[in-house]
């Protein structure tokens, strides 16, 4: 497998390119947004391991360019331990993941195995109502139509279609957002994050056929 790691800290780099090489990993490096856009295309990685802010360009920029030209190579953010809004936006541009600066080897490398097994070993299709959900593809049909989403979107799809008909509560949904995030996420602000699932799935947001509320506790799939 090989990563691309995007980050200009020289002392960074050599340290994750020691380790990731160590476990198998071939390992190319850019500092710059120009550089790490150029590298994709050069070197076709398995991976992108991402730092946000780069001394030359940011790394939104460059998540966006993959996103456009290689939409199938997985993007894993690395963010200051305490930039909510960073990671709001990384994950809703399409990154797989973020880790958390400063992070500890052994999660690093744990979680990069996590997204290259995501893409790697998940051939099933699942079914939620109208809706097909490809997990490998992190791609989502209806009557043969893409529905594009947000990353934060296609988590909370995927939390319901592996939870037929159970209730989801507001705790669950959290935990699969921001499973490892000491970030306190509002109520308020996963009412916006289902209406906006909603308006994309459903028919009729206002009478939802796929997801419906269970008021005081979370939402429940029904489609």
């Amino acid at each position: 497998m090989r990563i691309l790691l995007v980050e200009d800290d020289v002392d960074i780099v050599r340290a994750l390119a020691e380790l990731l090489v160590a476990e198998g990993y071939q390992v190319d490096a850019a500092c710059t947004q120009a550089d790490a856009i150029r590298r994709v295309r050069a070197c076709q990685p398995d991976l992108v391991l991402l730092d946000v802010t780069l001394a030359e360009g940011n790394g939104f920029a460059v998540c966006g360019a993959i996103r456009q030209d290689h939409p199938d190579v997985p993007v894993v953010f690395l963010t200051a331990s305490d930039d909510e809004f960073n990671t709001v936006t990384g994950l809703s541009m399409g990154a797989e993941d973020y880790i958390a600066k400063p992070f500890r080897p052994r999660e690093l490398l744990a979680r990069i195995a996590a997204v290259l097994r995501r893409r790697a070993g998940d051939n099933r299709i699942l079914r939620l109502g109208p809706l097909a959900i490809s997990p490998s593809r992190a791609r989502v049909t209806k009557a043969g139509a893409e529905i594009p989403l947000s990353a934060v979107e296609y988590r909370l799809l995927l939390l319901f279609a592996t939870n037929p008909g159970h209730v989801v509560t507001r705790e669950m949904m959290r935990e699969a957002l921001w499973e490892s995030s000491d970030a306190y996420i509002e109520d308020n602000t996963l009412y916006v994050y289902m209406r906006r699932l909603r308006e994309k799935i459903e028919d009729d947001p206002a009478a939802p056929t796929i997801i419906e509320t269970v008021r005081g506790v979370g939402y429940r799939s029904v489609g």
